[in-house]
């Protein structure tokens, strides 16, 4: 049946359409990241192209799905030589949880059998279902890391290898791999993002009279589902004839030199790290052209090619978000549009610093701020300033400042070991990593502890009448393998935004701490928050979330002034993670305090500051107390802070991973320890 929007009429996702229909033509293209606000259909459109696949004709009884035309020699249901019968079915979409386990995706052996009843027994996982057809991933971004690495691998490999507790195996996995998520919950690592083929960028249209059919569409769905899928049948069963005619002719495009050259010269004018966006900008465009029913690639279709599969792969750091020069683009590819490149090298010889090519594609000063490289802000006073002299953004409060450079920082992370999701900052007892000891199964097995295995069950061999060299198992003696890895946190930022923080050196430093903060929490996998005091009150500036580039952007804007109420800020956090606790009770939470300690805010600041803090230590949250004093005389504020929190206080210049001062700081404390 068809989906409550036929694929033909995604309203606003024209380049969405284009790229799965794409990878239909051509699954070696490597597959679609969409990524687009909630509610654009992302999900709709990707179960719509099930339809439009052509049926496979698959080994009858293969769990593998061989084709009958050329089994796989190495199937594990094989071997299907000479082929018997077989069966047409239509192309599975085979759907990977967020919460599924390795063993579900690549399969496993039957620990259970293999023990009790000596039988070595392989059971396929989600890669092997989905061979043929397509895999897809909804929240790919909320997948754990493994589990992206394993389903990446076998995407570009073509087949999926699994080697575990003495089961080695090896089947087909060719697979259209798509997955869909929404920015605002947390972005893939780059190198993930590279893996994916081609991505788009997908939003609601703002056309009132495409909304309206939108929605009339799906009420006539929901009213008749039948007779509105019969409607479509015939515009789907066209679309379908179009991709098997485009399968056909692939083999026969041919890709110039000419086009070669040029998405050459595109991705080196765009720095994109690698030669992979090569590879597959020229699948792409041999795609786009036997979709077009052409024998020839043209510039047209290496154009295309590159604003599916260049804009992800050109970010330089995580809070960069994904785009193409688009004039930029047209440039390159007007210079190397002759067959026999002889442009592109007199360019490489002589180049023109104010020509479309010269200075490595630099923009020019009077672009904006979409453009490719430097947007001349740097030229520019910052917000609220005039000729360099800061200027009141209002009674009390001064304009943002602009962060500092991020650095790395030292490692943070939360004492004792937790249960909360997989990640990278502190320790935890989890499904993957060392193997630290054994204990029953609580549920199926997945994890064997053969030594534990064999030691419960040694005992009792007598009595259960063991005569043979064979060792009698029974359910209660197998072993769960327990393993500590790591896990990711909830860090919450409180930062005191007053007037004693305001000093635009100071409050510069300030940002790019948390910054640098950011970025470590980005790559360890966290949950971030964002909690902001000054004035007269304190406000929750961003909620937990696994945006890091949502905290960046609302750290990018804060303002500052006013007095501190650091008792309001702390009490502020409290709530934030006693609501968080019981959204996610196994994430543990690591509340970093940026602040110089001072309490002004409130009938008694300092007394009620010391009050919130005791009651905010009361609840044994882990806490770091960023000390931003400076100067040269320092009151110590922050370390008293911390102190009445229990935690620790550490300065900007210690926060740093190659700080002097941190490192003898580590060394004394290391010394004390051991007197």
């Amino acid at each position: 049946m068809s989906t409550p929007f036929p694929f033909t009429a995604v309203v606003g996702q024209d380049d969405l359409r284009l790229a799965l229909l794409l990878n239909a033509v051509s699954p070696a293209v490597g597959g679609v990241l969409v990524r687009g606000e909630k509610g654009t259909a992302k999900s709709t459109a990707v179960r719509a192209l099930s339809a439009l696949l052509p049926a496979v004709d698959v080994v009858a009884g293969c769990r593998f799905s061989c084709d009958p035309a050329a089994p796989d020699p190495a199937c594990p249901d094989g071997p299907h030589n000479p082929p018997g019968a077989f069966e047409t079915r239509p192309a599975r979409m085979v759907e990977l949880p967020v919460g599924a386990s390795e063993d579900r995706l690549v399969g496993a052996l039957d620990i259970e059998r293999a023990l009790a009843e000596g039988v070595k027994a392989f059971e396929p996982g989600l890669l092997a279902d989905a061979h043929r057809g397509i895999l897809y991933v909804d929240e790919v971004n909320l997948l754990h890391d493994h589990l992206v690495d394993l389903l990446l691998d076998a995407a570009a490999m073509g087949a999926s290898y699994v080697e575990r507790e003495g089961v080695s195996v090896r089947h087909a996995a060719r697979f259209l791999l798509v997955g869909t998520m929404n920015p605002e919950e947390g972005e893939l690592r780059p190198q993930l993002l590279d893996r994916f083929g081609l991505t788009v960028e997908v939003a609601a249209s703002r056309e009132p009279d495409r909304r309206v059919e939108v929605v009339r569409r799906r009420l006539a769905y929901d009213d008749d589902p039948a007779g509105f899928a019969a409607r479509w049948a015939g515009e789907e069963a066209a679309v379908r004839q179009r991709i098997a005619a485009a399968r056909e002719l692939l083999p026969s495009v041919r890709l110039g030199d000419g086009a070669l050259r040029q998405i050459a010269a595109t991705c080196a004018a765009f720095e994109v790290d690698g030669m992979r966006a090569d590879i597959v900008m020229a699948r792409t465009a041999s795609a786009l052209a036997a979709w077009a029913g052409r024998t020839e690639v043209l510039a047209e279709d290496v154009r295309q090619a590159a604003l599916l599969a260049l804009p992800h792969r050109r970010r330089r750091n995580p809070f960069d978000a994904p785009g193409l020069d688009e004039d930029k683009l047209d440039q390159t590819l007007e210079e190397f549009s002759g067959e026999s490149g002889e442009s592109g090298e007199s360019g490489d010889d002589d180049p023109d610093p104010d020509g479309p090519g010269g200075g490595g594609g630099q923009p020019q000063p009077d672009e904006g701020p979409q453009g490719d490289g430097a947007t001349g802000d740097a030229a520019r006073p910052e917000a609220g300033e005039s000729d360099g002299v800061p200027q009141q953004a209002g009674a009390g409060e001064q304009a943002p400042v602009r962060a500092a450079e991020p650095f790395r920082t030292k490692v943070l992370s939360v004492p004792g070991i937790g249960e909360g999701a997989a990640g990278r900052r502190s320790r935890a007892r989890t499904e993957h990593g060392r193997t630290t000891g054994a204990r029953r199964p609580r549920g199926a097995l997945t994890k064997l502890h053969l030594a534990a295995t064999v030691q419960a069950a040694a005992p009792h061999q007598r009595a259960r009448g063991r005569s043979g060299p064979g060792l009698v198992l029974r359910r209660d003696d197998l072993r769960q393998a327990a393993r500590e890895g790591r896990e990711g946190n909830l860090v919450l930022f409180v930062v005191d935004a007053s007037g004693s923080m305001a000093a635009r050196q100071r409050m510069g430093a300030v940002k790019g701490a948390v910054l640098s903060l950011l970025l470590d929490a980005y790559q360890r996998r966290d949950k971030v928050g964002l909690v902001t005091f000054r004035g007269a009150a304190a406000e929750v500036a961003l909620p937990p979330t696994s945006s890091v580039d949502a905290a960046a952007a609302r750290l990018e804007s804060l303002p500052t002034g006013g007095r501190t109420p650091l008792a309001a800020g702390l009490l502020k956090a409290h709530d934030v993670l006693r609501v968080e606790r019981l959204r996610d009770p196994a994430r543990r939470a690591l509340v970093v305090v940026v602040t110089d300690g001072r309490a002004t805010g409130g009938p008694e600041p300092v007394a009620l500051a010391g009050r919130a803090a005791r009651l905010f230590a009361a609840g044994g949250v882990a806490s770091v107390v960023v000390d931003c004093e400076s100067g040269p005389v320092r009151l110590g504020l922050a370390g008293q802070l911390a102190g009445e929190l229990g935690g620790t206080a550490v300065t900007l210049d210690e926060l740093r991973a190659d700080s002097i001062a941190g490192l003898v700081k580590d060394v004394q404390g290391r010394s004390r320890r051991a007197a």
